[in-house]
């Protein structure tokens, strides 16, 4: 069963950070690259950061030198650390494995006022 649990959105002013974790189940977790997404109104969804079981990484162009993706591979979770956040930055966070499963979580917002 496939089960990720998104947290640690919120409201924060441009140039704040955020820290978002994610628990996903560990039929999920095990090997597979593991992704941060976000989908902003009116637009598709987008990968912005993955993380390999060997700790290697990806971040789209948008939010490189600002966001750091992590795992712990004992805690089943992966983390995105967000700093120097931007309006544009506003969106629900998902996290899935790359590529994605069609399942899921809920997301957690990520709101940045100017």
């Amino acid at each position: 069963q496939v089960q990720l649990v998104e947290s640690g959105g919120g409201l924060v002013q441009a140039g704040g950070s955020l820290r978002l974790s994610c628990v996903a189940s560990g039929s999920i977790f095990s090997l597979n690259v593991m992704g941060w997404y976000r989908q902003a109104p009116g637009k598709q969804r987008e990968l912005v950061a993955g993380v390999s079981s060997a700790d290697d990484t990806y971040y789209a162009d948008s939010v490189k030198g600002r966001f750091t993706i992590s795992r712990d591979n004992a805690k089943n979770t992966v983390y995105l650390q967000m700093n120097g956040l931007k309006p544009e930055d506003t969106a629900v966070y998902y996290c899935n494995k790359v590529p994605s499963y069609s399942v899921w979580g809920q997301g957690t917002q990520v709101t940045v006022s100017s």
